[in-house]
């Protein structure tokens, strides 16, 4: 029998917190954390989209001065999320070798990212057409290449069960959750520690995306440019920002004494093997497929789940599909689910936006309260969903909730949480 998986430590770094639960109190209020980027580079290279949700940038409690320098932007995200994290779960020592309770070999990461260290790679570029070859940092490698983020986890908390890193666009965050669910309920590992980040609001990444017409382009309104679900919705907007959470196998958190916050009951994962940018459709959809497959991996039935966060990037294609997608997979008993687009808030986080959205559907199991979603001011015939506008108590007894991402490529993945 495979062992039950169980959450014991949240952390975060996002547009709208500092930390997890100034995330989760500002995602309870509406408070969107989009706003007109005041950058030089917006002007020099005058682009047409001047809007995007920055992250705070972490302390030094959480990311040394000395460490700074050697992470890129997303490095550094990851790691305070993580921090926070473990701290939250109780741990006795700093890292897993110094840990009363955890063998480090037992003890493994699976953090994803979209893009990696994206800064890091194009500031080594300018440095190279402005000053030469010899200018250019001897930790560019480390700090660009994508599994930066899960190998600089590791290394901070002495992880050395395994150090894996999923790259599937925006599906990242929420692969992660598969990840650590297959690694503990396999018996590689005890403990892991699960994520996803991004730092890619560059001048580059938003010109490319507006060529794609992916970018709400509401410079003049910037609070109101993210609006899942809305009619109106003209395309999302770039964040950034980190969500991290500790995964233990049930007995072991209890042999410690553990807080727990939710069990990860199932977790889905799919291919469209469609188009690189447009979901597929349908029953037989990829998005359809991984929700199912969530549900059967943690002996779901469709009426147990009651609250749905959705992917739901506020786009005009991406949005119909998704709602499509829920009908497909779990019938009538859509109606319901409470479901809430973060995104309307945060903006979309790319590789950590799943991350940061399994933190927020893990306490709105354990607050029993399902976040909000602004901006939804005429919600589109289309998508027959009951999307909650204002925070929402959620029903007690036992339940599930569940927490959807999609990425460029055809991926998906769903993490399903169970309440305890």
């Amino acid at each position: 029998m495979s062992r039950k998986v169980v959450v014991t430590g949240l952390g975060a770094i996002t547009p709208i917190g500092e930390n997890v639960q100034e995330t989760w109190q500002n995602a309870l209020k509406g408070v969107s954390g989009v706003h007109a980027l005041e950058q030089e580079w917006v002007e020099k290279y005058d682009l047409p989209v001047r809007i995007g949700a920055t992250s705070p940038k972490p302390s030094e409690d959480a990311v040394s001065r000395v460490q700074a320098k050697r992470l890129d932007p997303s490095g550094q995200l990851s790691v305070a999320a993580a921090r926070e994290a473990w701290t939250d779960a109780g741990f006795s020592g700093a890292d897993a070798d110094s840990s009363d309770e955890l063998d480090p070999t037992r003890v493994g990461v699976a953090f994803g990212t979209g893009i990696g260290g994206v800064w890091t790679l194009l500031d080594a570029w300018d440095t190279l057409l402005a000053k030469g070859p010899r200018r250019v940092k001897p930790m560019t490698v480390p700090m660009l290449m994508p599994n930066g983020n899960a190998s600089s986890v590791s290394m901070e908390f002495k992880a050395r069960a395994c150090a894996i890193t999923p790259v599937s666009a925006c599906a990242s965050g929420t692969e992660a959750f598969f990840q650590g669910l297959n690694l503990i309920r396999s018996g590689k590992a005890d403990v892991v520690i699960v994520g996803g980040a991004e730092s890619a609001i560059h001048p580059m990444t938003i010109a490319a995306f507006n060529s794609m017409q992916a970018l709400s382009r509401r410079n003049d309104d910037p609070q109101r440019a993210s609006r899942p679900f809305d009619v109106d919705r003209d395309g999302f907007v770039m964040g950034e920002g980190a969500g991290a959470v500790v995964l233990e196998s049930e007995e072991h958190a209890k042999a410690r004494g553990a807080r727990i916050y939710a069990e990860l009951a199932g977790a889905g994962l799919s291919a469209d093997a469609h188009h690189i940018t447009a979901p597929a459709t349908g029953d037989e959809g990829g998005p359809a497929r991984a929700l199912r497959e969530a549900m059967e991996s943690g002996d779901i039935a469709p009426s147990d789940i009651k609250h749905v966060n959705a992917h739901a990037t506020s786009t005009p294609v991406g949005d119909i599909p998704e709602a499509g997608a829920l009908r497909c997979a779990f019938g009538s008993a859509v109606d319901d689910m409470a479901v809430s687009a973060t995104k309307s808030m945060m903006g979309h986080l790319l590789g950590g936006s799943g991350a940061v959205e399994g933190v927020l559907t893990v306490l709105a199991l354990s607050e029993r309260k399902a976040p909000c979603t602004i901006n939804l001011e005429n919600q589109d015939p289309r998508i027959d969903l009951d999307v909650v506008t204002t925070a929402r108590n959620l029903p007690g007894g036992d339940m599930v909730a569940i927490s959807n991402s999609f990425g460029f490529g055809g991926h998906n993945s769903v993490a399903a949480f169970r309440s305890l």
